[in-house]
């Protein structure tokens, strides 16, 4: 047994009288069924003598037990860093043998901060053993009290795992916002999203198409930490898209009043709002340079200057970011900061679209019914002829759903709302269909008709009729890419970036110079 001697639990003024009082220590050498050969005690220099006067006792009640004495002086028993690092290096200093030895590590003496750090020495396995707690008897005079063993081996205690397994669920869900989804890799993203918003306060960087949850996704992470207390503030989103020139530093950072024309009275700004809560910086590839540069040092500082002040401000926040922009391309074209990048790239999670998610669109239908009760106060259901020409339609090859999710919520909404009598019919459902149809087309004819003004700097009117519509618009993309990247080789890493995992030797920019090659043009001229 390895614990610590009791500065007053195991005191006792001697005479016969102290048999009638628990003492922790000592009564473990009580115990008929519980047998220990070798007691390590360790304790401090000024309880050198309560030392000596436990281990009288323990011999006089279990003459079989080696009591081992070791002082460990402490300066402060109640500092973590300098009881945790001593207790260490106790640890690494036996020479442990649990083929040949059982050990037990008594956590009931000793201040709350030694108790901690042989917990945590023990389940790092530094402390090769299972922990051992004693009490006193209730209701009767016995020394030797009472104690109880614990493994911290977890599969013994299945309704401990089974209670963390339902918790940590529970919180994956929550970030779903109860949805019951069904794509695989969707389901493995926001496992770990969870696994990072409970464990790191460092920021995290949403990329994904607009309409794909990122704003949706940040409030419910921003909602599972005030849960779980680990944030106390609001919840601040800012769409950096919309702000431009002095009102994008004076509405992030605030301003003095006399700062420049108009403004009349200070301003905190809303990272100052967001202290102790969470930012959200949607679109964050629209900020311009300078702003970024702040922003980077409000991250790692917690500190920045309001526009027009010589005194700077603080806030303690915790950042998500959002884009629909390759980032690591805005840096090759010096439109975003590396060091911003950088800093962000930490925790870097991809939101599929809703064309790569067609099997979470039934349980996001049933979702958007809920919402629209709960908005409108009125229940709407599909007929199920209904419900399977919708769905038949949802999850065909060729729905694009340019706008993801938002457009799927759009027109689940107006479906309902139209629904006679509160259900949704085939008639209703043939209607809609035929709008979706019509707005695509519209923005495909957009996307075509942009991908034809760029390829045709690049080839002739007759080359161009000779391509194709699908490779149109790959190939304009693919140009695209081209002119945002420094090398062929970094263009073919992002157009390769996932077929490329698969191969077992990469070389994107032959595969890149090939493609271009098809079309008779050369990396030269298409990256200008």
């Amino acid at each position: 047994m390895i614990g610590f001697l009791g500065s007053t639990l195991d005191a006792s003024k001697f005479g016969p009288s102290r048999w009638n009082k628990w003492r922790p220590t000592v009564g473990l050498a009580m115990h008929d069924d519980l047998r220990v050969d070798r007691l390590i005690l360790l304790h401090g220099k000024a309880h050198d003598r309560l030392a000596a006067y436990v281990t009288e006792d323990v011999r006089a009640v279990s003459p079989e037990t080696s009591v081992d004495l070791r002082r460990l002086d402490f300066k402060d028993p109640w500092d973590f860093e300098e009881v945790y690092g001593t207790l260490l290096d106790f640890a690494r200093g036996q020479a442990f043998d649990p083929e040949a030895e059982d050990y037990l590590i008594h956590i009931t003496t000793g201040t709350h901060v030694m108790q901690i750090c042989l917990f945590l020495l023990t389940e790092a396995r530094d402390l090769p053993g299972r922990l051992l707690q004693t009490q006193p008897s209730r209701g009767e005079i016995r020394p030797a009290g009472s104690y109880s063993i614990i493994d911290l081996d977890l599969s013994r205690y299945d309704s401990i795992a089974t209670r963390f397994a339902a918790a940590s669920a529970e919180s994956a869900s929550f970030l779903k916002s109860g949805i019951e989804t069904r794509n695989g890799a969707f389901n493995r993203m926001i496992d770990e999203i969870e696994r990072v918003a409970l464990r790191s306060r460092a920021p995290v960087l949403l990329m994904g198409p607009t309409g794909a949850g990122k704003s949706q996704l940040a409030r419910r992470i921003h909602e599972l930490k005030r849960l779980k207390h680990q944030v106390a503030g609001s919840f601040i989103e800012v769409n950096c898209a919309t702000l431009k020139g002095d009102n994008a530093m004076s509405a992030l950072f605030g301003h003095r009043k006399g700062a420049f024309t108009g403004a009349v009275s200070d301003r905190p700004g809303l990272l100052r709002a967001a202290d102790r809560g969470m930012l959200f910086l949607d679109e964050i590839g629209e900020l311009g340079l300078d702003e970024q540069a702040m922003i980077l040092r409000a991250i790692e500082d917690k500190r920045f200057l309001p526009v027009g002040s010589d005194r700077e401000a603080a806030s303690d926040f915790q950042l998500i970011a959002g884009t629909n922009r390759d980032l690591g391309e805005a840096v090759s074209a010096g439109a975003f900061r590396e060091d911003l990048y950088a800093r962000l790239n930490l925790w870097t999670f991809r939101l599929p679209g809703l064309a790569a998610r067609r099997e979470d669109i039934e349980p996001n239908l049933d979702y958007e019914l809920d919402r629209f009760a709960e908005r409108e106060g009125d229940r709407v259901s599909f007929n199920k002829e209904a419900r399977q020409r919708y769905l038949a339609f949802a999850t065909a090859p060729d729905a694009s759903w340019p706008g993801n999710f938002r457009d799927l919520a759009a027109s689940i909404t107006r479906m309902a709302t139209l629904a006679p009598r509160g259900r949704i019919d085939t008639e209703t459902v043939d209607v809609e269909i035929a709008r979706l149809r019509r707005l695509w087309s519209g923005q495909a004819r957009a996307d075509e008709a942009g991908a034809g003004d760029l390829l045709s700097e690049f080839l002739t009117a007759d080359a161009l009729a000779a391509i194709d519509r699908f490779d149109r618009v790959q190939l304009a993309d693919v140009i695209r890419v081209c002119r945002a990247s420094r090398t062929l080789s970094d263009a073919g890493r992002t157009l390769f970036n996932a077929s490329r995992t698969r191969r077992s030797t990469a070389n994107d920019a032959d595969r890149l110079r090939k493609y271009l090659a098809r079309f008779g043009l050369e990396w030269r001229a298409v990256a200008g």
